[in-house]
């Protein structure tokens, strides 16, 4: 993108932005011939923007300058306009398509007779009509009342009435496209070959807040309820949530300035409150796409550029998805992110903008985009449109149209609806429209996801690249007939070959140096131009004035692996131009000359070559997201009740949708059985093949397949909401956050280039001196009119053509990618990205919470029960049910079942107080008697010294033994007569015991087995009492010693901090052989100390929401999760599927994944390390051979046949590394590199990942 060309605008004039579409703007020198163009024409452009990457020329004008006026004068100047969108800079709606030349239909960039097209107009353009396209056209206008009247002189429609009658649905000023996946809006260039569709968080044009806040005072649920009620009473807050076991509150609510009346509403209750975390009201995170990026360099530079800027928090840039997310502080510094970006030499583009930390609301609300093909008049949109305002844009449907308007040039409508079955769907907005004519096309028009822009974007680079190595290939095969066959094969006494040998033009010159040099110039300038346009990017981006890089950084971290190959293709080219003209100037003597002509076009064509792969192999390294997504099917058979089963896309479903799944096939979305019983199997979610029973009532899943009879589904989710959705969500969300060991690689890469550039020039300097001093022989260098000095070029070039620091950057990312592929297919989400992986690659220890983890925690249930002789069995029942309705805690619904079985009186408690980690207190008045009541653990009944009977002691003993829970209830009455005069002296006496009991789940045991047998030790916490979290940790295998019990949830976190300050890694574990080592680990702790061990990589296994505090202080946290809480769950893994097995597949899978991350990095390593040297000449004093081959001296040209053996004129061959063929091991490295990563989905035993072992 160039630097746009900025003028003043008008005064008080309103600004658009036009942005033009050129299919034939290629370099600089057109962007100057536009340019040119345009400042001719008045009133000038505010500003002019051009991209050559895009093909697009962006202004800002006034409204007094004609579309027509700025596309005349580009034409003018020679350049072929493709389209024209134009949108109100004051305004965010969407551009709309204001011209477009040619056939809708018809791909400018792919059809070769539309690129022909001016060239042969008056043949071209009768073909033309009779494609299909035309044949409808002309249909069209032959059935079409309209057109045949306004042929006629007819005037048949006011079009001011219907704008009349579309004013009212008109939304407010700010004009927000939602389609059926997300919100959205177009910002920006729109490319002609994918639109820039940018996703834009709901935020109702108000800055929204979270704050956590610190309450004190808080002592039980009346409390909570007096806190969430003073504040929701605040008009302008969204959501509250009031903690009592924390005593917090979290808060979301619009503006940044109203924090301070949330604290006074709650000090006005009674309590205390603080802020303790604050987001900012203006935060936000941007996604652009950037292209440009070849390797990780490309990815240091554009980090170190944005994150100089104070406002910025957070960047992440990934190479392979082409992507980079920045957390970042006012809005408006949203334009300033994308020059920065462009200034550093690449391309942004922005995808969505969000804020952050901040969830949209959910709403049943609609908003859907429908692209309407077919429309080959003005009337067909005006007709579309009145006819939606006649049927629900009038009655008491909630029906509107957004902006901008439904037209010819731009077919798409965008529609807010309240879905209303049976009276408004989106299946009838389509009959609708369809029912005006039948020839209308009617799709749901869907913004690209990031995934498919990549894709567009490595489609893009393999066919750019290509091209150019069509060209290479070409011109490489009589380069190497000329340059290397010829002077092989045939003899010198050969006519021909004496003939090309000669002299010519000027000078010692011979014929096949200009031949050579007639093939080598144009495959410089126009395949080689690649790699010279990014180098020069990216100087430019150094040096530019006003640059931020200090000069320090400018000479010790610049360039890429573009640099080093134009660096390499400039020097040999431009060598071979000085020994041309030193032999044209010097007179004929029949020698040989000496030149790199042939080297430079094989150099180029080898580097093509590997380039090609890189970006084809690497574009198979990110389609895990791309893999779930095609899971989803496209129709669905919906079932009617007048019309039976009709066959439907997906997009025109509505939540409460009858569908209709047949054997075999996948639900739409996410959904409830209706009728029948079946086996789905749901391996593409959870990773595990085993058929999984389905009845009604029952969930079934969007990507799982029906293995059994048919069954009747109703939809409850739509696009956007699925369970599948999520995944996907969280798979995206994983590959965007690196590893540390990234961040090591990045270093390297950031001084790899000019250290290499030092390496060259140091090589060539010394062997020029080691030649000229006369310290090696004369036959050691060709008789070339450059001497020593062309000579020693040839180690240089070498250096610069292997080194590769694509390799070292490709290591970590490439292999993460695959393995979070590889995790979404075995039912493990990794939402921490690298970082996880990478930690979970070295574990310790990890630690388990008991309910819901090593148990079921499904459905618990009451196994046994005692109640006193004295008391009333309904009453006590009733007591507790009442009591246990206030908790949402496991036991306490299995206390309400169990209570809710039996003869439970129907009490209501008039106060209700929760005792945190102990239980419940209430009060109750029941036959004239006021019954205060507690019912929770031993701890609780201790407090209120509750007296137990030894008889009791005993069964509860018995009860925990046997791994169960066991909760107690006190009672303690008074008659109301004596409420005023002892209202505190309560005598509490037991009524009723109960024992609860959670079933282990069955793979705990070996699953614990497993992670002890591998060295790591398990640890096991719990709020249950210390004998039954034994009993339970004796049953799975875990010792006593490694059982912390009768913990509260909150004190959970400060025993997780507790492990990680006492335990340490043990260095002869078997865990030592995939840690990371000592100086790649940069995520915690002092490298200084090298004496005191370190400490203990600690993991959390908890259910994701309950022990929310101990996952975030642990390094590892992996939550069981469920389709409600994947979105919620902050954990860095998420195993889908509720089997522990999965843990060991977690551990394997990151153990497999770092140990080819650290192959990779030795790979790329020891291959630059090795390399350079041999390239740079230390092995060329070993001669191999002592014959004089007559038709040997080929090298003279630049290209050895020898295969990498530089050969003297004595005959004797020199070891020596020539720079074509290490521009061929250059590009297998790299292509090495990311073989190796993609061989990770293979099965093959040490090769592949084939799951974790069933033992």
């Amino acid at each position: 993108m160039f630097a746009p060309r900025s003028i003043q605008p008008s005064p008080g004039a309103d600004i658009l932005i036009t942005t033009i579409f050129i299919s034939n703007l290629h370099c600089p020198s057109c962007i100057e011939s536009i340019e040119e163009s345009l400042s001719a024409i008045s009133p000038a452009p505010a500003s002019v923007s051009c991209s050559v990457a895009s093909h697009s020329v962006t202004l800002r004008h006034n409204t007094t300058l004609a579309v027509d006026q700025i596309t005349g004068s580009v034409e003018a100047a020679g350049f072929e306009v493709h389209s024209v969108f134009q949108e109100n800079a004051n305004s965010a709606s969407a551009p709309v398509e204001v011209s477009r030349l040619g056939d809708d239909t018809v791909d400018w960039s792919d059809s070769f007779e539309h690129a022909i097209a001016k060239w042969f107009p008056t043949n071209l353009n009768s073909r033309l009509t009779r494609t299909p396209t035309g044949m409808m056209r002309e249909k069209h206008v032959e059935q079409c009342g309209q057109c045949k009247a306004e042929a006629g002189g007819v005037k048949l429609t006011d079009d001011t009435q219907t704008e009349k009658e579309l004013k009212p649905m008109k939304p407010e000023p700010r004009v927000t496209y939602h389609s059926s996946i997300d919100d959205t809006v177009l910002d920006g260039a729109v490319s002609p070959i994918m639109k820039d569709f940018v996703s834009i968080g709901s935020t109702d044009g108000v800055a929204v807040c979270k704050a956590v806040i610190a309450i004190e005072g808080m002592t039980c649920s009346s409390c909570v309820n007096s806190v969430t009620q003073a504040v929701e009473q605040l008009p302008w807050v969204r959501s509250v949530n009031v903690n009592l076991l924390t005593n917090s509150a979290t808060v979301v609510f619009e503006g940044g300035g109203k924090i301070d009346e949330i604290i006074s509403s709650i000090e006005d209750t009674g309590f205390g409150a603080s802020v303790e975390k604050f987001e900012h009201p203006d935060k936000w995170r941007a996604t652009y796409s950037i292209t440009g990026m070849t390797c990780s360099v490309c990815v240091g530079n554009i980090s170190e550029a944005v994150k100089k800027q104070d406002w910025v928090e957070k960047v992440e840039v990934n190479l392979l998805s082409n992507s980079g997310t920045i957390v970042f502080l006012g809005r408006d510094h949203l334009d300033q992110l994308k020059e920065i970006i462009e200034d550093a030499g690449y391309d942004a583009n922005l995808d969505s903008i969000v804020p952050e930390g901040v969830a949209s609301k959910q709403t049943t609300e609609r908003h859907v985009a429908i692209r309407i093909d077919g429309m080959f008049c003005h009337h067909c949109p005006e007709n579309i449109l009145r006819e939606l305002v006649a049927t629900y844009g009038k009655g008491q449907h909630s029906f509107a149209i957004e902006e901008p308007l439904l037209s010819q040039k731009q077919p798409i409508v965008k529609v807010k609806y309240m879905p209303d079955p049976p009276n408004l769907t989106l299946r009838d907005i389509f009959h609708t429209i369809e029912k005006l004519n039948p020839n209308f096309k009617l799709s749901v028009h869907h913004p690209p996801t990031i995934e498919e822009r990549a894709r567009e974007m490595h489609r893009q680079e393999r066919r750019r690249i290509l091209f150019r190595l069509v060209l290479s290939v070409i011109i490489a095969i009589p380069t190497f007939i000329l340059g290397i066959v010829f002077m092989s094969l045939v003899k010198e006494s050969h006519p021909i070959r004496r003939y090309v040998m000669q002299p010519m033009w000027a000078g010692n010159a011979t014929r096949l140096s200009w031949a050579l040099f007639i093939l080598a110039t144009p495959l410089y300038f126009l395949a080689a131009d690649t790699f010279h346009r990014r180098a020069f990017k990216e100087l430019k981006a150094l040096w530019r004035p006003g640059s931020r890089f200090s000069y320090l950084h400018r000479f010790t971290r610049f360039g890429s692996m573009n640099m080093l190959m134009s660096l390499g293709t400039s020097i040999a080219y431009f060598a071979s131009i000085v020994e041309l003209a030193l032999a044209a100037a010097k007179k004929s003597s029949g020698s040989m000359t000496d030149s790199y002509f042939d080297a430079v076009v094989f150099l180029t064509m080898f580097l093509l070559i590997g380039r090609f792969l890189e970006a084809y192999s690497k574009a198979k390294t990110g389609d895990a997201v791309t893999s779930l997504g095609n899971l989803r099917p496209k129709e669905a058979i919906l079932v009617t009740e007048g019309e039976g089963d009709v066959k439907i896309p997906t997009d025109l479903l509505e939540i409460g949708d009858t569908v209709r799944v047949y054997n075999g096939t996948s639900p739409p979305f996410d959904g409830v059985v209706l009728e029948g019983r079946t086996d789905f199997d749901e391996s593409s979610l959870t990773g595990e093949s085993r058929p999984v029973k389905k009845e009604p009532g029952e969930a079934v899943y969007s990507g799982t397949v029906n293995k059994g009879s048919p069954i009747k589904i109703k939809i409850n989710t739509i696009a956007g909401s699925s369970m599948l959705d999520q995944i996907i969500d969280a798979v995206r969300e994983g590959q965007t956050r690196r590893a540390p060991v990234e961040r090591v690689a990045s270093t390297i890469t950031g001084h790899f280039v000019p250290c290499v550039v030092l390496i060259a020039i140091l090589t060539w300097v010394i062997w020029l001196a080691l030649g000229t001093s006369g310290t090696i022989p004369d036959s050691w260098r060709n008789e070339g009119s450059g001497g020593w000095a062309l000579w020693s070029l040839r180690f240089a070039i070498a250096v610069f053509v292997i080194a590769c620091p694509c390799g070292i950057g490709l290591a970590a990312p490439t292999a993460l990618f695959v393995g979070g592929g590889l995790a979404a297919q075995h039912g493990i989400l990794v939402k921490g990205g690298g970082e996880a992986f990478q930690e979970a690659s070295s574990l310790d220890c990890i630690v388990f919470d008991k309910t819901g983890t090593l148990t079921q925690g499904g459905d618990p249930a009451v196994t046994d029960h005692k109640l006193a002789v004295s008391q009333d069995r309904d009453t006590v029942f009733g007591i507790v049910k009442a009591l246990e309705e206030q908790s949402n805690h496991p036991i306490a619904r299995a206390l309400i079942t169990f209570c809710n079985a039996g003869s439970a009186a129907v009490l209501e408690a008039t106060e209700v107080d929760e005792i945190p980690g102990k239980g419940l207190k209430g009060t109750f008045v029941a036959n004239g008697q006021q019954i205060t009541a507690i019912i929770g653990n031993e701890a609780l009944m201790t407090d209120h010294h509750v007296d137990i009977a030894a008889k009791e002691t005993l069964a509860l003993e018995d009860w925990k033994k046997q791994g169960k829970s066991v909760a107690l209830a006190a009672l303690s009455v008074q008659n109301t007569a004596q409420q005023e005069t002892v209202p505190t002296n309560h005598v509490w006496e037991l009524a009723g015991m109960f024992s609860i009991s959670d079933p282990l789940r069955p793979e705990a045991a070996s699953v614990i087995a497993q992670l002890q047998k591998r060295g790591i030790d398990v640890w096991m916490l719990s709020g249950d009492n210390p004998i039954t979290a034994n009993a339970v940790g004796q049953q799975v295998g875990i010792p006593a010693s490694n059982i912390i019990a009768g913990v509260l949830p909150e004190q959970k976190a400060q025993k997780i901090k507790y492990l990680q300050q006492t335990l340490t890694k043990k260095p002869n574990s078997t865990t030592s052989l995939f840690r990371i080592p000592s100086f790649l680990h940069l995520s915690r702790g002092n490298p200084k100390q090298t004496t005191t061990p370190k400490r203990a990589t600690i993991a959390m296994v908890g259910d994701g929401i309950n022990d929310a505090p101990a996952l975030s202080t642990a390094d590892l946290s992996i939550a069981i999760g469920s389709g409600s809480d994947i979105a919620l769950s902050s954990s860095s893994f998420i195993l889908i599927t509720s089997r522990l097995t999965s843990l060991l597949t977690l551990l394997d899978l990151s153990r497999v994944v770092f140990r080819r991350v650290y192959f990779n990095f030795a790979w790329a390593l020891v291959y630059n390390v090795c390399a350079m040297p041999i390239a740079a000449g230390v092995l060329y004093p070993i001669t191999t051979g002592g014959g004089h081959p007559k038709n040997m001296d080929m090298h003279h040209n630049g290209v050895g046949m020898e295969g990498g053996m530089g050969m003297g004129d004595s005959g004797v061959r020199h070891v020596r590394l020539d720079p074509v063929w290490a521009s061929l091991a250059m590009a297998l490295s790299s292509v090495s590199v990311v073989c190796s990563s993609l061989l990770l989905r293979s099965r093959v035993p040490w090769v592949g990942f084939k799951g974790a072992r069933k033992e």
